[in-house]
């Protein structure tokens, strides 16, 4: 992967300068305009440069290996709103707005992000058939065996798709034999890059053995080899912090959560209502009573479910999905424990199976949205059975309710979603959770929604 990066970078330069032509072709032919003698090359050009010194900000062909498509999507909107503002003031002081009428430039931009996607998908797509046969895998080592090293090597043996093979891992003790090769202690580390090619290397050690990690990262740049650190993230999601420098010096700040400022809370709240409405007036008219007819004339019971949940600061809600299942069903066990959807449930009805099974159950809860105790992105709102299950035992539990709860959210488009079967499970979600209050922004809730629009179509394994 390492020596075909630039091959790939190259192939995304060539297509976009074709996009860009294609899409203006496209508008020139369909935007009629009185002014418009001839094709205008020039305007092509200048496209063409604005496009890619806007890539500078928008950051578009830096690598995205980690990254979802729907980050990638993001992006390209973007970039995409980047590049018609600097076009359209370019045009603007050239006096050449006549000429380009905002018309023609609100189509030529939207040809050119349809198309844009269309590409960066199709080459996301051919880069991940050739790891999937074993090319451009990028050749890692591992140092240290934590949890977090674990969390690793479980990642990308899971997604292939990031371009990472673990060739070994070095520690002062093997135990993680059973998931990768074991190549000897700390003291091995400048023989094994010597003798293997290695392309980078990550650094799970314990955070307190400081000299350690560093004369790691010095053996490896004086081999010129990229080094990455691997944090545990249990000491991160339980505070908003960003980096920057006094001088030289790196200084970690201890900032408030995103949503604390009222001009992002009422930005989230517009957008909430604009997009709850929209729903409604849109897919929700003719979806709702298609659902509610379909559930009337297959089981016995109402339309809807409605079921105690806990929202923002802990206050109760009532929170509104279609029944997937047989009326009457218990939450309690035998044993007096919430108990959770599993797979092949006999209360789930048939038709609740597919609800269940592309989300559509939850469609109700735009009405939460649009009443003030949801969000349309967020930490999923729990019954109040396993919240109370799950205070004493999963740490920071209670801090994901900082924050309107969502119909969707950052842990549910990464996979957790459907049954807890173990703490760990809880608490990786209560992660992803804490890491979206203290990280959010209006990009990155456009992101889980549109991955979450992918998963549906996609389908996922722990939906049920």
């Amino acid at each position: 992967m390492k020596v075909q990066k630039p091959f790939f970078r190259n192939i995304s330069y060539f297509f976009d300068i074709l996009c860009i032509s294609i899409s203006y072709i496209i508008t020139f032919n369909t935007i009629y305009v009185s002014d418009f003698k001839k094709f205008s090359y020039p305007f092509l050009l200048l496209s063409i440069i604005i496009w890619f010194t806007m890539s500078l900000f928008s950051k578009i062909y830096v690598e995205k290996r980690s990254n979802k498509f729907s980050e990638e999507i993001v992006q390209i909107i973007y970039h995409c709103i980047l590049f018609v503002v600097s076009i359209s003031s370019v045009l603007f002081f050239l006096n050449l707005n006549h000429k380009f009428p905002s018309k023609f430039i609100l189509v030529y931009v939207n040809v050119l992000s349809f198309l844009t996607i269309l590409t960066k998908y199709a080459i996301r797509k051919k880069i991940h058939a050739a790891l999937n046969k074993g090319n451009f895998y990028d050749k890692v080592l591992l140092i240290g065996s934590t949890n977090t090293a674990i969390n690793f090597l479980d990642t990308v043996s899971k997604y292939y798709y990031y371009g990472y093979k673990c060739v070994g891992y070095i520690d002062e003790s093997d135990k993680l034999s059973n998931k990768a090769s074991y190549f000897g202690n700390l003291d091995q580390l400048e023989t094994i890059i010597k003798n293997l090619e290695i392309d980078e290397v990550f650094i799970a050690l314990p955070k307190t053995e400081t000299e350690k990690i560093q004369n790691c990262i010095a053996i490896c740049d004086n081999y010129n080899i990229r080094t990455r650190l691997l944090p545990d993230l249990n000491d991160y999601t339980t505070s908003s912090v960003f980096i920057n420098n006094l001088g030289t010096l790196p200084v970690v700040n201890i900032g408030h959560l995103p949503l604390d400022k009222k001009e992002n809370k009422t930005l989230k709240r517009i957008f909430d209502i604009i997009f709850s409405t929209v729903f409604f007036l849109t897919i929700g008219i003719f979806i709702f009573p298609l659902i509610a007819f379909i559930i009337k004339i297959t089981s016995k019971g109402p339309v809807f479910f409605m079921q105690e949940r806990w929202g923002l600061n802990n206050k109760k809600i009532i929170c509104y999905k279609f029944r997937s299942m047989i009326k009457d069903s218990s939450d309690i066990d035998e044993e007096g424990n919430y108990n959770q959807a599993y797979k092949d449930d006999p209360r789930i009805t048939k038709i609740g199976k597919i609800l269940r099974k592309t989300n559509m159950d939850e469609l109700p809860q735009f009405w939460n949205v649009l009443i003030g105790n949801m969000s349309v992105v967020g930490p999923r709102p729990h019954p109040t059975p396993l919240n109370v299950q799950s205070i004493e035992t999963v740490d920071n539990y209670m801090l994901r309710h900082m924050v309107l709860p969502g119909i969707t959210g950052l842990a549910q488009v990464n996979g957790c979603r459907g049954e807890t079967k173990t703490i760990d499970e809880m608490q990786l979600r209560v992660n992803f959770d804490i890491y979206y209050i203290h990280r959010w922004n209006f990009w990155l809730d456009l992101q889980i929604i549109i991955q979450t629009v992918v998963n549906i179509f996609r389908g996922d394994q722990n939906a049920y």
